[in-house]
């Protein structure tokens, strides 16, 4: 029987690749790519094999779709910044029968879900990044399962519904599994033609996104979920959630929705991107005490 050992929101900002790399911006990043890390450390501590990506760059426009590949390998570079991810070169371990299982479940909830092995479906960036920091420095590496969490036509109802099949294929599988909700916070990008004359880079584009963004970070450090799930529908409407913010419905589904027990732990301290707000936080349970 599988289990769920590890549950984070994390970012996947582009600039964590340049922060790497000589120029401006290196070292920009460092806490991002430092908390990845740990993160990392904790789902191999905790016994898991497999990571479930909620990967919000992966847009989908009909149905829920699972990247239930065997093996990923391929040279990435980004359509939306190809000035920031080029030529990045990735290979990870899939998990088809956990894959599978996921869209299973699903589907018996009447959420239509389809899981994919095609070679030519690639990763998307919101798998590649976090996944690439996150087991880089790893003797043991997790595999990979990516489900498209940019959902253009979907209810939070039908994803909170998949985040409970998830949770249930975990259960009914033989993977211990880290769930990686991939995606921002509030997630206003500055206007292309203000962008530069803000630093956007390295700035918020709204205070108001801002202070609701620590708001709810308070709120999971406090464990009142109660209270975030109610504003949760309004947070992603005025804040600009990342692809509506079903990477974070698809997590508390699975963790039990409003019967979540947890607190949530800032490993990342809350930072400004391009105009977004990002962290890196794990989500506490039970059996990972």
């Amino acid at each position: 029987m599988g289990k769920l050992v590890l549950a984070a929101k994390v970012t996947h900002v582009p600039t964590m690749l340049l922060s790497e790399m000589e120029g401006s911006l290196k070292g920009l990043r460092r806490a991002a790519i430092e908390g990845h890390e740990e993160i990392g450390r904790r789902a191999i501590a905790a016994g898991a094999d497999t990571a479930i990506v909620l990967d919000t760059h992966w847009l989908v426009n009909a149905g829920y779709h699972i990247n239930a590949n065997d093996h990923f390998k391929g040279t990435y570079t980004s359509h939306e910044f190809p000035q920031f991810i080029q030529n990045l070169d990735y290979e990870f371990e899939g998990n088809p029968a956990l894959g599978d299982l996921i869209a299973e479940k699903a589907n018996a909830k009447g959420v239509f879900t389809l899981s994919h092995q095609i070679d030519t479906l690639d990763l998307e960036y919101g798998t590649i990044v976090p996944m690439r920091f996150m087991m880089r420095h790893l003797e043991k590496k997790m595999k990979i399962v990516s489900v498209g969490a940019m959902c253009t036509v979907h209810s939070h109802e039908s994803s909170r519904k998949l985040g409970e099949a998830i949770m249930e294929a975990i259960e009914a599988s033989d993977s211990n599994v880290a769930l990686i909700a991939s995606g921002s916070l509030s997630h206003k990008i500055w206007p292309n033609d203000i962008y530069a004359a803000n630093n956007g880079t390295m700035t918020i584009s709204s205070e108001f996104n801002r202070q609701v963004d620590l708001r709810v970070l308070e709120l999971w450090q406090k464990g009142d979920f109660e209270t975030f799930l109610k504003m949760l529908p309004d947070y992603a409407a005025y804040c600009d959630g990342e692809g509506d913010m079903h990477d974070t419905v698809m997590l508390f589904g699975a963790l039990g929705w409003d019967r979540y027990q947890g607190r949530g732990e800032v490993i990342t301290e809350y930072f400004p991107s391009s105009g977004t707000g990002q962290t890196n936080v794990v989500f506490s349970l039970p059996q990972a005490g």
